[in-house]
Order: structure tokens, then C-alpha cells, then sequence
């Protein structure tokens, strides 16, 4: 199979679909691969690196695209990136559908297969693929947090970690799931005063037995959240329905009685976001203010460390992808339940139910249409 992998061309968005260190996996198992020249460089990868793994270097995304047979990618593809894909053409990569209609929409015009590693799900109910950048945006998500409480950032100018004598940052994680325990690992390390919050009490119970004291376990009720949330200095939104849009834990009318300058970090913005002031920001413009409460909404934070990023990616991604490449898309789905679920789109129907319900439109289970 010839894979094409493009550069991102997503605002500041500098993480690329695979490795060196992938691309000599695929050609190990008899695939072509395409580089388009550059791709890597975001991610600290040079041309010269992916020439030695047996990539082919090829000068623009239209070469690209015209000629693999499945294109690797990290972020959903944009506007020009969805008229370059033909029919049968397989696009594997993060799409988050849900709370984004016109890539849905045109996703479905290509008649591409479409397979998203954020619905890849194991039996388990674990996400592997989303897994290692949820662990990256976690993690930067108590780091953002810190920056920006900082006064000359816009926060009120809280330190973390506090001082003896002064009290730390009251930091409020809303979920405890991947993105929620890495923010809760890093802010702990930071010497903040945690409270992590979920509705599942077996969770709950479990970042309990690992850390004690060292963090508050409390249960998501709509009181709690309130009670906590007017206390905080930092929330760090990290709710996830797979593929579904985010609901809304934290309203519009909750915020003029935060307090001014505390800030909110919304990891879940990828999905509608757990926020109802949320929107998607960028890198080059992270920021902006409701009723006086910073907030951060950047889409794709991982990419602010692309390197990190990069090689945790193609670490989840890879075996997926080879087995795509080695026996067909139909094939490797056939054989594999969790790959299977990561369909989102095929021959121009959309595949996966939450997708479907977001924008209320008909649903074709899978299996009838292989």
C-alpha cells in the first residue's frame, strides 16, 4: 500500500502523522511511503531522517494526496485537505466530528473511509489512541494553568505551589479520566490544592487508593461542581463522551460568581468542550475573557510540544496502521472490534452513532455496509 503523510497546515500546528521511525516500520512490511517535504520539521524531524528510513520525499500535499492510498495525519483534515481525498481514498487520523458539521459534511462528499483514532475502543472502554495526547494535554493543561494565573498573563496572580505561610492554588479538575489524572499528577507535583471530580465512583475510589490525601475525590453533582468551581483559581475541563459532544458542566450563568481572574482550561474543546463559554483558540491566540474569568481553548495543545507529541502518537497509532496497510481497511476491521469502531465515515454515510446523533443524521452501522 503507498501511505501519504502531509504536513499539517492547522494554525500552529507542528506534530506530523508518523515517525522516521514509523515510516521504516511501514516500508519494513513491504509499504510505500510519502513524505511531503518539511512535514517532520515541526516535530524536530529532518528531511535526511525520513530519506534514511525509506520514505520517499515528494514536493507538494496535491502529490500527495493524488497518489497514496491512505493518508496518515494527526489533526482532522481542513477545508483543502477534504477536496484532495477521492472515494475508497483511507484518511486515518484525529477527526472529532461531532461538534464540527461542515467537516462532517464534507467528509461524507468525499467518499473517503474515514477513521478516527479518538473512537478506536477497546473492550475495556479504553480510547488507545486518544490515550497518549490526552496524556500530553493533561499534563500541559496544570502547566497552562500555572502561566496563566500569572498576573502580567491576565490570572490573579496566584502562584501553584503557594508559599509557607500562604495558601496554594485552589485547582479543580472536572473528570478523572486520562486528561484529568495527568492534570491532577502535574498540578499535585506543582503543590496546588487538587480536587478531582467525577461521576464514577469506582474512579473516584481509585485515584484515591493511589494518592490519598494528597487530592480531594468529590462526586459530579451539579451543587458540588458550583461549590467547587466558585472556590478555584484554576478548572481544568477534561470531560470526554467518546466521539459524542461534551456536555456542559460549567454554564454561562456560573461564571460572574468565579472569581475575577481565575482561570479555566478546556482540554475538551476538541468536542463541543465542558464549558459553555468555551471556543476553540489557537496557539497564536490562546486566550480571552467572560465576566472577567481567562479562557483557554486551544484546540490541539499537544502540538505545542510536537516532538513529545509525535513519537507518543505514532507509538499508538502504528500497529493500527499497519494492520490498515497489511490486509485492507475491510480486513483489519473485520478482524478487530476496536478498529472497527474508530469508522466514522464510509461510502458517504456516517458510521459511528454519536457522530450521527450530534447532527442529527442517519446512521449506518458498519457492519451492513461491509
Amino acid at each position: 500500500m503507498i501511505i501519504g503523510v502531509p504536513k499539517e497546515i492547522k494554525n500552529n500546528e507542528f506534530r506530523v502523522g508518523m515517525t522516521p521511525g514509523g515510516v521504516r516500520e511501514f516500508v519494513a512490511h513491504g509499504h510505500s511511503v510519502l513524505v511531503e517535504k518539511a512535514a517532520g520539521e515541526g516535530s524536530s524531524f529532518s528531511d535526511d531522517e525520513y530519506v534514511a528510513a525509506g520514505a520517499e520525499l515528494v514536493a507538494t500535499p496535491d502529490e500527495v494526496f493524488a497518489r497514496a492510498e491512505m493518508i496518515v495525519k494527526v489533526k482532522e483534515p481542513q477545508a483543502v485537505e477534504i477536496a484532495r481525498l477521492r472515494p475508497d481514498q483511507i484518511l486515518y487520523t484525529y477527526l472529532h466530528l461531532a461538534p464540527d458539521l461542515a467537516q462532517t459534511q464534507g467528509l461524507i462528499k468525499s467518499g473517503a473511509v474515514c477513521i478516527a483514532y479518538e473512537t478506536v475502543e477497546l473492550p475495556n472502554r479504553s480510547l488507545p489512541l486518544l490515550a497518549p495526547m490526552s496524556e500530553v494535554a493533561g499534563r500541559m493543561a496544570a502547566q497552562v494553568g500555572a502561566t496563566y494565573l500569572q498576573k502580567p498573563f491576565g490570572g490573579r496572580g496566584v502562584l501553584m505551589g503557594g508559599v509557607p505561610g500562604v495558601l496554594p492554588a485552589k485547582v479543580v479538575v472536572l473528570g478523572g479520566g486520562v486528561v484529568g489524572t495527568n492534570a491532577a499528577y502535574v498540578a499535585m507535583g506543582m503543590g496546588a490544592d487538587v480536587t478531582i471530580m467525577d461521576v464514577n465512583l469506582d474512579r473516584l475510589r481509585y485515584l484515591d487508593e493511589i494518592w490519598g490525601n494528597r487530592i480531594r475525590t468529590v462526586y459530579s453533582s451539579k451543587h458540588n461542581i458550583e461549590e467547587a468551581v466558585y472556590a478555584a483559581d484554576l478548572v481544568i475541563g477534561a470531560v470526554l463522551l467518546p466521539g459524542a459532544k461534551t456536555p456542559y458542566l460549567i454554564t454561562a450563568d456560573m461564571l460572574p460568581k468565579m472569581k475575577r481572574g481565575s482561570v479555566v482550561v478546556d482540554v475538551s474543546v476538541d468536542q463541543g468542550g465542558c464549558i459553555e463559554t468555551t471556543h476553540a483558540t489557537t496557539h497564536a491566540d490562546p486566550t480571552y475573557f467572560v465576566d472577567g474569568v481567562l479562557h483557554y481553548g486551544v484546540a490541539n495543545m499537544p502540538g505545542a510540544v510536537p516532538n513529545t507529541s509525535t513519537m507518543a502518537l505514532t507509538n499508538a497509532t502504528l500497529r493500527y496502521g499497519l494492520a490498515i496497510a497489511d490486509k485492507g481497511w475491510k480486513q483489519a476491521v473485520l478482524d478487530d472490534a476496536a478498529l472497527a469502531k474508530g469508522v466514522n465515515v464510509l461510502d458517504g454515510k456516517i458510521t459511528y452513532k454519536p457522530v450521527a446523533d450530534a447532527h442529527g443524521m442517519n446512521y449506518s452501522p458498519l457492519e451492513k455496509l461491509i
